[in-house]
């Protein structure tokens, strides 16, 4: 359903979902008069038409709805061939935009907030999302029986079994796959994998991991060692198929 964003991300298709309809259409208006095309949604129901049938390339989810929440919203459509995800919410503490991350969310914009933020966190999104689209790297490498190919962003198993990773799991396992057994910094890897303009913080690098650590858990065998106050070190050694 990914609609790829081209160098011109301003072609996006966008999906506003917010039972507020005064911020529905405050950001319709102004991401429109931008020249992207505009969906919105007053519930999780109405995303999800909307995604069945148009393709998106970028979600601006509220949280706090009626019937379905945003975070559970979330879960379910945050995977790596789906659309950039960016929170909206007059949930701002700490521990809320880190769970928006760990469920999948590639940014998290607090209310309220200006159309000129929201217009650059976008961009930003969609930058990243069109790094991916046009990567052509076909690179395939093994790890412990994993294996995992750069170019169609495809994680097996050591059974075969294909692994569900978002966009951000997969950048950072992407960084440590290129500097295997080397020990990187948050900010390393923060740079590496969002780019040095990245207005994420180091938390958010923690959350990636702690994700990723889950999801290759394999017979109890260590991938992703903390290095205390330095970072983190990919254990496994590394080759390309």
């Amino acid at each position: 359903m990914l609609a790829t964003a081209t160098s011109q991300d301003d072609s996006a298709t966008l999906l506003v979902v917010d039972d507020d309809r005064d911020i529905r259409m405050l950001l319709a208006n102004s991401l429109g008069s931008r020249g992207y095309k505009v969906e919105t949604a007053s519930s999780t129901r109405d995303m999800d038409q909307i995604l069945a049938r148009t393709p998106v390339d970028l979600v601006i989810l509220d949280i706090m709805m009626p019937g379905e929440d945003g975070l559970s919203a979330c879960r379910r459509i945050a995977r790596a061939d789906g659309p950039e995800i960016i929170f909206l919410s007059a949930l701002g503490e700490e521990q809320d935009r880190i769970l928006g991350l760990e469920v999948g969310a590639g940014h998290y914009l607090p209310k309220p907030c200006s159309p000129r933020e929201i217009l650059a966190t976008v961009r930003a999104a969609l930058r990243k999302r069109g790094a991916i689209a046009t990567n052509e790297s076909g690179d395939v490498y093994v790890f412990e029986g994993w294996r995992i190919d750069l170019g169609s962003h495809e994680l097996f198993d050591p059974n075969g079994v294909l692994v569900g990773l978002t966009d951000g799991e997969f950048a950072v396992l992407r960084v440590f796959i290129e500097r295997p057994r080397r020990v990187l910094s948050r900010e390393a890897l923060l740079a590496a994998a969002r780019g040095p303009d990245s207005d994420a913080y180091d938390r958010a690098i923690d959350v990636q991991v702690s994700r990723l650590r889950r999801k290759l858990r394999s017979g109890g065998d260590e991938i992703i060692r903390t290095v205390r106050n330095e970072g983190y070190l990919f254990v496994p050694k590394v080759v390309r198929a």
